[in-house]
């Protein structure tokens, strides 16, 4: 037990390489490898914000962390190169179906053909950061049909989809409290019409002059 306890104090990007590299059957090699994936079995939350990881490696710890609940591969100067065939490879693990939190931050090497993959199998999320990427309303449609827990969604800088997009997930993602919008191209209108479909959702940053008083019901999409 002592030695699993000191393996999860090991840096992310450490555990990665260990497991990529033990190939030998020697006793020593298995043990290291046990001591790692049953490490990683426990875990509950893996950030590999600042690591330098890419798919392969990524997706090897995602399929060993069979607790896992919060999944964070944000994008930082040294860190994470994941692309669409990476997403694709984590969308394929059994942990999938039961995270309820993942950040996607920065990652501009993803498009929605991955973040839709993703996302299709995450029925259990609550909170989902994709700010800074470059997604569509195509991504927004998926959110809206498979992520129906919902909290709050991370749109920060995200310049790519329209205000049709935001008018779906809103609707459909009944659970929906906070959605930031810093940043994007959506015209103020599109804003005020949201809150005509959830009096409550808290839009971010705060401050923004939001009248629903002063607008029409604008329709559900």
């Amino acid at each position: 037990m002592e030695e699993e306890a000191e393996m999860e104090r090991l840096p992310i990007d450490l555990l990665a390489h260990i497991l990529a590299m033990i190939t030998s059957f020697t006793d020593l090699a298995q043990k290291w490898k046990q001591a790692v994936t049953q490490a990683l079995a426990r875990r509950q939350t893996l950030s590999f914000a600042g690591c330098k990881m890419d798919d392969d490696s990524t997706a090897r710890l995602v399929r060993h962390a069979y607790s896992l609940k919060e999944l964070d591969i944000s994008r930082s100067r040294w860190g994470c190169q994941i692309t669409d065939n990476g997403l694709y490879q984590i969308s394929l693990a059994n942990c999938v179906s039961n995270l309820t939190s993942i950040s996607l931050w920065g990652m501009t090497g993803i498009t929605d053909k991955g973040v839709v993959q993703l996302i299709t199998r995450a029925n259990s999320l609550k909170h989902l950061n994709v700010g800074g990427t470059f997604i569509t309303d195509e991504s927004l449609s998926a959110i809206a049909d498979n992520c129906p827990h919902l909290k709050s969604i991370v749109l920060w800088s995200c310049r790519h989809f329209t205000e049709r997009g935001l008018f779906v997930l809103v609707s459909k993602c009944r659970k929906l409290e906070s959605i930031n919008v810093w940043g994007t191209r959506v015209p103020l209108d599109c804003f005020i019409g949201l809150l005509t479909i959830r009096p409550a959702l808290q839009i971010k940053p705060r401050g923004l002059p939001l009248n629903v008083g002063a607008m029409a019901m604008l329709p559900v999409i």
